[in-house]
């Protein structure tokens, strides 16, 4: 931590001074940019790799997760306006079951650096954040490092759309980790692609085996909605490949823990794989275990690859397209913040005035006790929301959190943290911000009602 005092005589450059910094171009930080742009702040996002788009394009987790009552999407906003172009562009589209979107990643990068282009929001890749700059308790900037060496960045309003809340920790604020059962965080995944598959072939494989893991092409696509899991002792069609796999040596019995695969829009002849799980080492901020879940991963992947080619139809000639360059990680440090978002709140459906989103989908959580998916679901029609204080951390000014890292329970963050509730938080945080400028006050001081009302304004569904 470096003290703001000390900034001048620490001979460290000043980067940018900024309105509004934006830590993490993720799910997350990725909208907040476009937001905050938008709201007409000086705007930096400061990112790792060289895209935006976390865990969705470096991670590969291309499908959307539906977050809708009878088809129609609780979530609005940039989030709806980011779905539609992709849409428009069929590199995403809308299915039959109301899934609003099983996409293109590597065009997802792209369609982000338009958004935050077009909203004059600037960015900056290849740069890690080191250290957080305070006043007191209040956060005045950061030091990054990249290829040019260690500099500063200061600015009036701070964003950790870090995932892990990285600048959060840093400023003292008090977080938690893991289910408080077991003091372990949800398995990683290192999830990868296949190309060169007969799609059609295998769709019709599928379709021979009894179970409805089919659907037609999204609308704008040609390419047909392929969907199907294999976990032992669930009943899925594939269960008997997998056993004849592992008899012949082909796959190992903990390959058949966790197995899912569906097509996208925008690649025909690819599939998506949501696996390798790896359930051991889940530490999300320790490198030794993104290191380990990396090379462990590859060594799984390499096994499936070998799998599909041997026993599913249409995969005889496929190819590894590639692997993700990020850990799948689902959930690490959650901030606490002026509102603790608890299991209680969901199964009540429980609403708030300052209501930053909406939400129903299931709590989804991978136990690693048996290896099993737990999803617990609200009642039909029901949903339940997210307050802004869910986005200000306790003993901390001037910064607010976006993303898998909000102020919740461990079961409560399994549902909350998908894609679209993710962009709801980036989306609601810059504008947030923006607004604590126009009126001169702390983040933490600002009326979160008035808050909500700009959100629908600037057509957030609440």
């Amino acid at each position: 931590m470096l003290p703001f005092s000390q900034l001048s005589s620490s001979s460290l450059p000043i980067l940018r001074d900024v309105d509004l910094l934006v830590v993490g171009g993720g799910t997350a930080g990725a909208i907040a940019g476009i937001a905050g742009g938008r709201a007409g702040l000086k705007t930096q996002v400061v990112e790792q790799f060289g895209f935006l788009g976390g865990s969705q394009s470096g991670a590969l987790v291309t499908p959307m997760m539906p977050n809708q009552i009878e088809g129609e999407p609780l979530n609005g906003g940039i989030d709806m306006e980011l779905n539609r172009r992709m849409n428009a562009m069929r590199e995403s589209g809308v299915w039959k079951d109301g899934n609003r979107g099983w996409f293109n990643p590597e065009m997802l990068k792209h369609v982000l650096e338009q958004m935050c282009g077009e909203a004059g929001t600037e960015l900056l890749y290849f740069t890690f954040v080191d250290d957080v700059i305070m006043e007191e308790n209040a956060v005045r900037g950061v030091t990054v490092v990249n290829k040019a060496g260690r500099s500063a960045i200061l600015a009036k309003r701070i964003i950790d759309a870090s995932g892990d809340a990285d600048i959060a920790f840093r400023a003292g604020a008090p977080v938690e980790v893991g289910d408080p059962e077991t003091g372990i965080n949800q398995p990683f995944s290192v999830r990868f692609h296949l190309g060169n598959i007969d799609l059609n072939r295998f769709a019709e494989y599928l379709k021979s085996l009894g179970r409805h893991d089919v659907m037609e092409a999204a609308e704008g696509s040609d390419v047909p909605l392929i969907h199907t899991a294999m976990v032992w002792g669930k009943g899925w069609t594939l269960e008997p490949l997998f056993r004849k796999a592992v008899d012949e040596g082909v796959l190992l019995e903990s390959d058949g823990h966790y197995f899912q695969v569906f097509s996208m829009a925008g690649r025909p002849g690819e599939m998506a794989f949501n696996c390798p799980r790896i359930r051991e080492s889940v530490d999300g901020t320790n490198p030794f275990h993104l290191t380990r879940a990396m090379v462990t991963g590859r060594e799984l992947i390499n096994r499936y690859v070998a799998f599909c080619r041997t026993y599913l139809p249409g995969f005889e000639r496929s190819y590894l397209v590639f692997s993700a360059p990020m850990v799948g990680v689902r959930e690490s440090r959650r901030i606490r913040g002026e509102y603790y978002l608890s299991t209680e709140d969901y199964f009540a459906a429980r609403k708030f005035d300052d209501a930053i989103l909406r939400n129903c989908y299931p709590l989804d959580i991978h136990r690693d006790k048996d290896h099993a998916l737990n999803m617990q679901r609200l009642k039909a029609g029901e949903y339940h929301e997210v307050p802004y204080r869910c986005l200000i951390p306790l003993k901390v000014e001037n910064l607010l959190v976006a993303g898998r890292c909000f102020s919740g329970s461990f079961e409560a963050q399994s549902s909350v943290r998908i894609q679209s509730n993710c962009r709801a938080m980036g989306e609601a945080a810059a504008v947030a911000s923006a607004m604590s400028l126009q009126r001169n006050v702390p983040p933490r001081q600002m009326d979160g009602k008035d808050l909500r009302a700009r959100l629908k304004e600037l057509g957030g569904r609440l």
